[in-house]
């Protein structure tokens, strides 16, 4: 009986694993075929498809859709040709830097000239080549260079003690991206009229100096000034915006020269949550802006001793040549006294991004690098108030002052409209009798509500007041306290003669009030541009400092414009 019940459970047992093996390989083999079948979907997925389907945060940041296509054969044809390249090349190149070179020549020194110039023996290898997509009248092509040669090239300099140095540049190694214009295109052989190329991106550019048969290292400073002196060449004599003009045919191609198209007005306002760089005390910042890295053409703010959030309120113009491809960097640094300063983080925004005419209020996040867009450190925020005014530009603004005197462009836009900002036209009236116009007018400030604010107190509530400050005038003016309340409503309207609207402030700090003090709640941070430009508007604004909370706000403006001599 024992054995004809073992002999049943193990045809049954036997049964239900052949049963369960063959279920099993049933199950993984449709899962192959699922997972073949996706993966063919995959192989067939374009690089916009892919884009569709995830947005690039979720990219690992090796990951580079790129549309350049491979160039080897113009590499190997380059190769061939490049002994004749070279002679030509090196001609062209020193014939162009060379006056600039004499331009930024470095007060330490009286002259600066090429001895020898010649691009050396290794062809620089194009990676890949890709066409812009423009007008009708002209082609675009963008070829990315990579380039480790082994060039000959001496620098005869002269100090001012009249003692002749040769500087040899060596291990020079460059990335970069070439953009070449072929414009106008015209029904005759080659079919376009002129080629105008450039240095579209300067990725990298490693060099060495040394001086022949000695030290460089001898003479204090003269090896940083002769590589700022050799880097500003390059951006000034071929790097974008700048452009060097071929014609093919004749004609006039006067338009294909750089040439200024506008004015970028900044306001530097402040910056909040700085990294602290110091290890005793707090940082000491203050800011570098430019749109051309030259440094005729950058502007440093004031710095701001010890302080984390600081508030600059400064203005600032620069030229715009290609309001299409340039930006604004902004660099903050940590002022470290006789020594180098230490930067804290950096920003930029492009010019394509701005509205001509219109006035562009922005955060902008700090990052590490502007070449790592993913930096997810704190670094802080910079606040700046934008504008751009191409020349010739009637932005509608009605002008009740005479012309003649000289504005920068935002105090133009705010009391006139800059009707073409032409600056060069009223110089010579400017010069005789300069009158600065400014802007002053009465502010009505309306303090509405408090939303969501932190409490202050072991029993989860606060006892909060706004105090309102205009920065220039230092005149201020507070509300009413609200007990035991997180949600406060005033509805109080305050008045402020302004004495120069486009120049002050107007600050709110929230308070929580105590019997034998007050805590700091938060505060927000106002320019007058939005108000005078509007006249008048209605706002929420977060509280900085504080971990939750907005501030309800009404502002209006009553002008009393005035002319005052400087």
């Amino acid at each position: 009986m024992g054995f004809v019940f073992g002999l049943v459970l193990g045809i049954v047992v036997g049964l239900a694993l052949v049963v369960g093996f063959v279920k099993l390989e049933n199950r993984r083999s449709k899962l192959r075929s699922q997972l073949a079948t996706t993966v063919a979907a995959f192989a067939r997925l374009t690089v916009e498809d892919s884009r569709k389907l995830l947005p690039p945060d979720y990219y690992p940041s090796w990951v580079v859709f790129s549309q350049r296509q491979k160039l080897k054969w113009l590499n190997s044809h380059l190769t061939k040709i490049w002994p004749y390249v070279n002679e030509a090349a090196s001609e062209l190149i020193k014939a162009s830097v060379e006056p600039i070179l004499e331009q930024y020549t470095p007060v330490i020194l009286s002259s600066i000239k090429f001895s020898k110039f010649t691009l050396g023996t290794v062809a620089p290898q194009f990676t890949g080549v890709s066409v812009i997509e423009g007008g009708g009248d002209s082609i675009t092509m963008e070829l990315e260079m990579q380039w480790d040669g082994n060039p000959s090239i001496i620098l005869a300099i002269k100090t001012l003690l009249g003692v002749a140095l040769p500087v040899q540049v060596k291990d020079i190694g460059f990335t970069g991206v070439f953009r070449l214009i072929f414009k106008p295109l015209v029904d005759e052989f080659p079919c376009f009229g002129a080629v105008c190329f450039s240095l579209r991106e300067k990725k990298n550019l490693d060099f060495k100096l040394k001086v022949v048969g000695g030290d460089i290292s001898t003479i204090p400073g003269l090896q940083d000034q002769l590589e700022g002196t050799i880097r500003d060449a390059i951006e000034d004599s071929i790097t974008w915006p700048v452009r060097k003009v071929i014609p093919i045919l004749p004609g006039d191609y006067s338009d294909l020269e750089l040439k200024p198209v506008g004015i970028l007005e900044v306001k530097l306002v402040q910056a909040k949550e700085l990294t602290n760089k110091d290890v005793v005390g707090k940082s000491d910042p203050y800011a570098l802006l430019y749109v051309r890295p030259l440094k005729d053409r950058m502007k440093k703010s004031r710095t701001i001793n010890n302080d984390l959030s600081p508030i600059w309120n400064e203005h600032f113009e620069f030229v715009v040549e290609d309001e299409s491809t340039q930006h604004l960097v902004v660099k903050v640094f940590d002022d470290e006294g006789i020594g180098a300063s230490e930067l804290i983080g950096c920003a930029h925004v492009q010019l394509s991004e701005l509205q001509p005419g219109k006035v562009k209020d922005v955060w902008l996040k700090l990052v590490k690098s502007l070449e790592v867009q993913r930096d997810n450190k704190n670094r802080g925020q910079v606040h700046l108030e934008l504008l751009y005014v191409p020349y010739g530009m009637d932005n509608g603004f009605v002008n009740p002052f005479t012309p003649n005197f000289s504005m920068t462009s935002l105090e133009k836009v705010l009391k006139s409209g800059a009707n073409g900002i032409d600056a060069t036209k009223s110089e010579k009236e400017a010069a005789q009798k300069k009158k600065e116009v400014i802007i002053r007018g009465v502010l009505s400030v309306t303090v509405i509500s408090a939303e969501d604010l932190p409490p202050a107190d072991l029993m989860g509530k606060a006892d909060p007041y706004v105090v309102l400050t205009l920065k220039k005038s230092e005149t201020r003016n507070k509300t009413r306290v609200v007990n035991e309340s997180l949600n406060p409503v005033w509805n109080q309207t305050f008045d402020f003669v302004v004495e120069d609207g486009l120049h002050d402030m107007l600050i709110l700090e929230v308070y929580d009030h105590d019997t034998f003090g007050k805590d700091y709640m938060g505060r927000c941070i106002l320019t007058l541009t939005r108000v005078i430009l509007e006249g008048e508007y209605k706002d929420s604004l977060p509280l900085d400092g504080a971990k939750s909370g907005k501030l309800n706000i009404q502002l209006k403006w009553m002008p009393q414009p005035i002319f005052r001599d400087s």
